[in-house]
């Protein structure tokens, strides 16, 4: 399955019109399909605050974390997801997809953002505050 057509240019698309986002709290932004997403992998929201990568577990499930490993930045995105985890490809960390810390006997933790579906679409939870972790 390859990379669905216009996804991560529709993502940049729907963020781009918000700037209003810079103020807001906490809000509601329908992002893409869940089929955009492939089981096991990852599709990247791009922000003006950094990238969030959305992760899709085999089971269905879905995670939003920014798109960056707590050791060396490295693109989570990019990693290989196992269960509710993703292994980061630099240096092989492993972070958990629900509440964006590492797993032991690594310490850090990124930021994570709730994320859900309804009717097939998804919707990330806009917290500003939370890109700054």
């Amino acid at each position: 399955m390859g990379t669905p057509s216009g996804c991560v240019k529709n993502f940049r698309r729907i963020l781009a019109r918000h700037k209003r986002w810079k103020y807001a709290m906490s809000e509601w932004i329908e992002v893409g399909s869940i089929e955009d997403i492939p089981r096991q992998g990852a599709r990247i929201v791009a922000t003006a605050f950094g990238d969030i990568a959305l992760f899709r577990t085999v089971d269905d499930r879905l995670f939003a974390l920014r798109d960056r490993c707590p050791h060396r930045g490295g693109p989570l995105s990019q990693g290989i997801v196992h269960g509710a985890r993703v292994t980061c490809p630099l240096h092989g960390w492993v972070i958990e997809l629900a509440s964006g810390a590492a797993v032991a006997p690594d310490l850090g933790q990124t930021a994570c953002f709730p994320v859900r579906v309804e009717g097939g679409r998804v919707w990330l939870g806009w917290n500003r505050p939370g890109l700054e972790t």
